[in-house]
């Protein structure tokens, strides 16, 4: 990324830019959307995964629904960028854009799932598939209609991809705002395009793929970007006279100025303060959960295979080996 930035800058981009480069903004877009593609992909193999045979069709209503799911993320972008759009007209532009990077922090931390990293990243492809079995139990039970399962069906893949979409729409909004329509749509297109080749992988020529790897990859480069938007965030927040400036005069001649280009690192005790803040909850939750998520972990690794265990017992393996589980089963049955 810096390589690139320097060659597309003719060398050092120019420091004095309060913003992020649409460069950056590009990169950043993509690997987000990416991410969010692949959690998206992920909960749908596992969902799917036991969908062969005579359940086979079961599979087009959860495509159905994870299709108007898409339709409806455009329709919210829509939706919000107009009602941001609105704002801008009776706000100062320095407080919305301010107030749309604090909302972008805010959904990065929780997209990024350090968090909830065994209960809510795993509970979430648990709850989709228990709600799942529900739905098919009570098909062949003839206890609800048709229908009802069709229905339930519809929107289980579309809860499956529109709480994805809703996330990203909602980060958007604070590069829509500073940079515009047109680095957005770039970045955009760059993570769909990415996520479009691991479905085709995944859904169409039967490939089992690194997911967890994929995973942490991802997982690292949003780490960064969230410590780059938080100084960002900060130094936006200072301009808008949000909170107050306190330069670090013996750091200013320690960080070079195209740093703060690059990695949003400022020379002031609050923007250095916000990103240590940063850094220390995303590790500390993640150590966190190692630490309180071992009975998350048992219950899982219980199911898993044994050449599969040591990955389950890995941190960042607890959702994946699930779902690894789940999708190797519905390939073991391809001929």
């Amino acid at each position: 990324m810096i390589v690139w930035q320097g060659f597309t800058a003719h060398g050092a981009p120019d420091p004095t830019q309060p913003n992020t480069s649409p460069t950056v903004a590009f990169l950043d877009i993509g690997v987000l959307v990416f991410r969010e593609g692949l959690e998206c992909i992920l909960v749908l193999a596992a969902i799917t995964a036991s969908m062969t045979g005579s359940k086979e069709a079961h599979r087009r209503p959860v495509a159905l629904g994870a299709g108007i799911a898409f339709i409806a993320t455009l329709i919210t972008w829509f939706i919000a960028v107009g009602f941001v759009g609105q704002l801008t007209e009776s706000v100062p532009a320095l407080d919305l854009q301010a107030a749309t990077g604090l909302l972008a922090v805010i959904v990065l931390l929780v997209i990024m799932n350090w968090f909830f990293h065994k209960i809510y990243w795993g509970g979430w492809i648990r709850a989709h598939n228990r709600r799942r079995k529900a739905l098919l139990a009570n098909g062949a039970a003839a206890e609800i209609s048709k229908r009802s399962l069709l229905w339930g069906l519809i929107f289980l893949g579309f809860t499956s991809l529109y709480r994805e979409g809703f996330e990203v729409v909602l980060f958007l909004q604070s590069y829509d705002l500073r940079l515009g329509g047109g680095v957005v749509l770039k970045g955009a297109l760059l993570g769909i395009v990415l996520s479009g080749m691991v479905a085709v992988l995944t859904f169409v020529l039967q490939q089992r793929l690194p997911y967890r790897k994929m995973l942490i990859t991802t997982g690292i480069l949003l780490g960064v970007v969230l410590l780059v938007m938080v100084g960002e965030q900060a130094q936006e927040m200072q301009l808008a006279h949000w909170i107050s400036t306190t330069p670090i005069h013996w750091l200013a001649g320690l960080i070079p100025r195209w740093m703060g280009m690059w990695f949003a690192v400022f020379p002031t005790y609050e923007t250095i303060a916000a990103q240590l803040i940063a850094a220390v909850l995303v590790i500390g939750s993640y150590y966190a959960a190692r630490h309180f998520g071992g009975g998350a972990e048992s219950s899982v690794e219980a199911g898993v295979p044994p050449a599969l265990r040591g990955n389950a017992a890995d941190t960042a393996a607890t959702t994946v080996a699930e779902a690894d589980v789940a999708i190797t089963e519905r390939l073991e049955t391809v001929p």
